[in-house]
């Protein structure tokens, strides 16, 4: 079957703007131009994922959706991750990963909520299975909590922290594994979940065709990503931006385009346990996968292995933040006001890290 013209013209303008990226980069153009242009690739891109995804959501249920984009949406940060390691900026990878999580738990659910709450009113979800979501984001936060205690001066793993990072990261990597089928297993519809409401996603689509649209158009972002982070370092040095406040909100939120838009428009839409699944899941997936995986890759392609012991002010702002998503979801429906809250304290952590030094050019 035929893309609709809806997605034909989501990906054509994807195209547009991964070429005009391509062609800044090629012609070295100012680095604050590239970077620019990269950054509206790779909203474009998560435009073109959030249509797949919704193509993805009429085959398969909220929670394996939000499994299977979750990995697709989270490549962009991969990307992203490994380049700004061989680069160097082991800090901002480390601001980065936190502020992916901070910024799905705190800014992205928090526009979902305000959005799908000031449209639909108070939004029901399946309250198991996103409680068992955020079990796991708690638990995994936990484990963060260990490695910054137990390397303290004075404790029994000081000057240990690579060693305890990379046991840290296997357990973590086992754990995910371990918790994929369980949550598609648990997942059951909410009472609130309300329909689609657009006649194109009614027909289900083509798995195949929606399954490339989706692997196309994450799998470009790797060229966005080595673009945007050859242009971060002078860039940010232009802007005089910090490098926690670089790697915890630009680079974050960049990386985390796909989920932004994609949970959005579904709780936009009413379709809260998709919007949830969505979220939660890339939230997740940050703590329990990639931080994982990028602590190990870093052992071979960074100066500075990537260690996952935290600033006092990125744990703390952490765990507050798994707090509230637990407090959030445990009785399965959340409003407009939760979702501003959440908002509210997404700004003060961001001015919290505007302050400090620049990252050198």
């Amino acid at each position: 079957m035929r893309p609709s013209n809806r997605t034909l013209s989501i990906f054509g303008a994807y195209g547009l703007t991964f070429v005009l990226a391509g062609a800044l980069q090629a012609v070295s153009a100012p680095a604050v131009v590239v970077f620019a242009g990269a950054t509206v690739a790779l909203a474009a891109g998560a435009v073109a994922v959030g249509e797949a995804t919704e193509r993805l959501s009429t085959r398969l249920s909220p929670a394996a959706t939000g499994i299977v984009q979750s990995v697709l949406g989270n490549l962009p940060e991969l990307f992203l991750a490994i380049f700004a390691l061989q680069a160097g900026l082991v800090g901002v990878v480390l601001a980065a990963l936190v502020g992916s999580v901070l910024g799905n738990a705190l800014f992205v659910l928090g526009v979902a909520l305000l959005a799908g709450g000031l449209r639909h009113g108070t939004l029901r979800f399946a309250g198991a299975a996103n409680r068992l979501l955020a079990v796991q984001l708690l638990l995994g936060v936990a484990a963060l909590v260990v490695p910054f205690l137990a390397t303290q001066p004075g404790e029994p793993d000081a000057g240990h922290g690579v060693e305890l990072s990379v046991i840290v990261a296997i357990v973590l990597l086992a754990v995910f594994a371990f918790s994929v089928p369980v949550a598609i297993r648990s997942a059951q519809p909410g009472p609130g979940t309300k329909p689609d409401v657009s006649n194109e996603h009614h027909v289900p689509a083509p798995i195949a065709t929606t399954l490339a649209l989706l692997g196309l158009s994450a799998g470009s972002a790797a060229f966005v990503a080595d673009w945007f982070v050859g242009a971060l370092r002078p860039a940010m040095a232009t802007l005089g931006m910090s490098e926690a406040f670089a790697g915890l909100i630009v680079v974050a939120l960049a990386g985390n385009a796909v989920e932004n838009l994609a949970g959005v428009t579904a709780a936009w839409r009413g379709r809260a346990d998709l919007a949830l699944s969505l979220i939660l899941n890339s939230a997740l997936q940050v703590t329990l996968f990639l931080a994982p995986v990028l602590v190990i890759l870093s052992l071979f392609l960074a100066p500075t292995p990537l260690t996952l012991i935290l600033d006092p002010l990125l744990l703390g702002s952490l765990t507050v933040s798994a707090l509230l998503v637990f407090a959030i979801v445990l009785d399965g429906e959340a409003n407009a006001l939760e979702g501003a809250a959440l908002l509210g304290l997404y700004v003060v952590l961001a001015a919290a890290v505007w302050w400090g030094p620049a990252i050198a050019a």
